[in-house]
């Protein structure tokens, strides 16, 4: 198998040394591909990545598209990566430690099933769609993000969990009507626990990072124990997970109204909430233009992703063409500043942060206080994801 990534990756490599690609999609994903990520490893050594998982989404799409089989073996090799031949999932994933992040690997496991029938992977599903029977919940129903944050609900969580949670259902339990509300009341009650409400300050009309049911965070509201700011990355992790399960959850189901509401309430204001000279999105999005601040890589393309992809299934009306207006203005900025080409033929995509969290205090110095990295793959992955969606237009 290492010798196959070897192989696979130098490959690639001089492919990418001769000519840069047509496809700013291919680019990013071969390029991650030479610089080994998204496979399973860390330093070598297996690990259940949520980024990883999202990678590998792209590169799914990706295959889907061009049919080149060099993404549809690397996925192979990353979920093996990861994966016993009996179906148990390791890497340092344990159930107990109820986090909801390693799930968004899930999805990778389900396509695997369709494709190569074998059961390892519905075994490896099983065990994660195991975990949400015993995930602790707030006492409205809403999975914690993690156990070790008792009665949180992340944004962030909402794609690590419930792509897979819909994926799974669609799969392998379809008539399963419980598990089809419970994914809805997931989306619904992260909506109404974050949204801003019309007197907020610096109210974008959009969904703050968290909350705390119990009140009890440093960082809580006491309305309804949010977060105080809307941190791009977590609402781009929302609407990516939107447009997504709008693909998976049945249309006769009442929840497909309800996340199609959620998208269509949130989408004009994603749009607005861009900087009106770049074209992008601040990393604190309730606090443009404050010094500190800065246009950030990976939130901005996952909104570009959401944007056109709604806009193209018809899912979010654009009479005027503002929404794919701002969208392609966004991805010109994005590939202007942000996509670097490297001597070797590959490139690099900068200004990603490396990371958001509740964990302290939530707030605007904590935010712009986290490293940016370069080839981040929560970045990389969100472009490959855009640019997939920009090149359909």
């Amino acid at each position: 198998m290492k010798a196959l990534f070897v192989a696979l990756s130098l490959g690639v490599f001089a492919s990418l040394a001769q000519a840069k690609p047509n496809s700013y999609a291919v680019w990013a994903a071969n390029s991650a591909i030479a610089r080994g990520q998204g496979n399973g490893l860390s330093n070598g050594v297996p690990l259940v990545a949520y980024d990883h998982g999202e990678f590998q989404w792209a590169l799914r799409l990706l295959y889907e598209r061009d049919k080149n089989e060099t993404y549809l073996d690397y996925i192979k090799t990353g979920a093996n990566n990861i994966v016993f031949d009996n179906g148990t999932v390791h890497g340092s994933y344990n159930v107990t430690d109820y986090v909801l992040d390693p799930l968004r690997t899930g999805p990778t496991f389900l396509y695997l099933l369709n494709i190569t029938g074998e059961s390892k992977w519905e075994t490896a599903a099983d065990i994660f769609r195991g975990q949400l029977n015993s995930h602790p919940r707030t006492a409205q129903g809403q999975f914690w993000h993690k156990l070790i944050y008792p009665n949180q609900g992340w944004l962030d969580g909402i794609y690590m969990g419930e792509v897979f949670y819909a994926q799974y259902t669609h799969d392998l339990q379809p008539d399963n009507i419980t598990a089809w509300d419970d994914i809805t009341s997931q989306f619904q009650l992260m909506f109404e626990n974050t949204i801003q409400n019309a007197t907020a300050p610096n109210n974008t009309h959009l969904m703050y990072h968290g909350y705390d049911y119990s009140h009890v965070a440093v960082w809580s509201s006491p309305d309804r124990g949010h977060s105080p700011e809307v941190w791009d990355r977590a609402l781009g992790w929302y609407m990516m997970a939107l447009v997504d399960v709008l693909d998976i959850l049945p249309a006769s189901h009442y929840g497909h109204d309800v996340l199609l509401h959620i998208l269509q309430t949130l989408t004009p204001h994603i749009r607005d909430a861009t900087d009106h000279m770049s074209g992008v999105w601040w990393l604190v999005i309730t606090q443009p233009g404050r010094a500190g601040n800065y246009f950030e890589s990976s939130g901005s393309a996952m909104f570009v992703y959401a944007l056109l992809k709604a806009v193209r299934l018809g899912r979010v009306q654009d009479p005027d063409g503002s929404i794919v207006a701002a969208a392609k203005k966004a991805y010109g900025y994005m590939v202007q500043n942000w996509v670097i080409p490297d001597v070797n033929g590959t490139m690099s995509w900068n200004n990603t942060v490396v990371v958001g969290s509740l964990n302290l205090e939530g707030d605007f110095d904590y935010y712009i206080s986290q490293p940016i990295d370069i080839n981040d793959l929560k970045g990389i992955a969100a472009f490959v994801l855009a640019s997939i969606e920009y090149e359909k237009l």
